[in-house]
C-alpha cells in the first residue's frame, strides 16, 4: 500500500503556492496593496485548488467509492481498453474549483500500470477518454473484480501525478494520485455492477458510492 499523509494542503502545491505567496508578498510590499490584490488572489486560488481534506469512508463492502470530486459526466456501457473487456464506465470530470487529490475506489491490489501520452483537449468531452494524456492503474479485488482508474489530463492540466506501481496494495480512499489543473478521472467497472450516480450528480472523492459491485 502507498501510505500518504494528508496534510490539509497536498505537497504537489506547496512549490506552487510558496512562488504565488513570494510574488504577492514582494509586490504588496514595493508597490501597496492595489497592485498586489491579483497575486493576493492567485495566492487565494492555488490554496483552494490543491487543499487535500481528510475524507469519511463508506462502510459498505461491495461499494466503489469516487476516486475524484466533480461531476457525473458518463454512465454507460463500454468496453474496457486497457483490459479488453465489457464494462460499466463511469466518469467524473473536475473542473479547476475541485480538489484534484485522486483516490483509490476499492479494495485490491494494483495488477499493471500504463502511461499513455496524448492530447489536452477539453476533459468534459466524451473523446478525452481516448485522446488525452492519461494514466492507467488496474486493481484487482479480493473477490476477483477488475476495476481500471484512468486519470486524464484536460485542456490546461499538464500533469498527471500516478503514485500507484503493480503489486502495490491499496483500501478504499488511500490516496494514489494527483492531476495538476483541470481534468478527469475514468472508472471502468464490470458489467454487472450496478450504478448509483447519474450524469450531472456532484460527487466528492472516497465519500460518494458511485457503484456496486455484484
Amino acid at each position: 500500500m502507498n501510505n500518504y499523509p494528508h496534510p490539509l494542503i497536498a505537497r504537489e502545491g506547496w512549490p506552487f503556492i510558496a512562488i504565488a505567496l513570494a510574488i504577492a508578498i514582494g509586490i504588496h510590499v514595493w508597490a501597496g496593496f492595489g497592485w498586489a490584490a491579483f497575486p493576493w488572489l492567485v495566492v487565494v486560488f492555488m490554496v483552494q485548488f490543491f487543499r487535500d481534506p481528510p475524507r469519511v469512508v463508506p462502510s459498505a463492502p461491495a461499494a466503489v467509492l469516487s476516486p475524484a470530486d466533480g461531476r457525473i459526466v458518463s454512465v454507460e456501457k463500454v468496453r474496457d481498453p486497457y483490459l479488453d473487456r465489457d464494462a460499466l464506465k463511469i466518469s467524473v470530470f473536475m473542473n479547476v474549483f475541485n480538489a484534484h487529490s485522486n483516490r483509490i475506489p476499492v479494495d485490491g491490489t494494483v495488477t499493471k500500470t500504463e502511461y499513455f501520452a496524448g492530447s489536452f483537449l477539453n476533459a468534459d468531452l466524451a473523446k478525452a477518454s481516448l485522446e488525452n494524456e492519461r494514466a492507467v492503474t488496474c486493481l484487482r479485488t479480493d473477490s476477483g473484480h477488475d476495476v481500471t482508474c484512468v486519470q486524464v489530463a484536460g485542456l490546461i492540466a499538464r500533469r498527471i501525478l500516478c503514485y500507484a506501481k503493480p503489486g502495490d496494495r491499496y483500501a478504499r480512499g488511500d490516496r494514489y494520485g494527483f492531476i495538476r489543473f483541470g481534468s478527469r478521472v475514468d472508472v471502468y467497472l464490470p458489467p454487472q455492477a450496478a450504478p448509483r450516480v447519474a450524469v450531472g450528480d456532484k460527487v466528492h472523492a472516497t465519500e460518494t458510492v458511485l457503484a456496486e459491485l455484484a
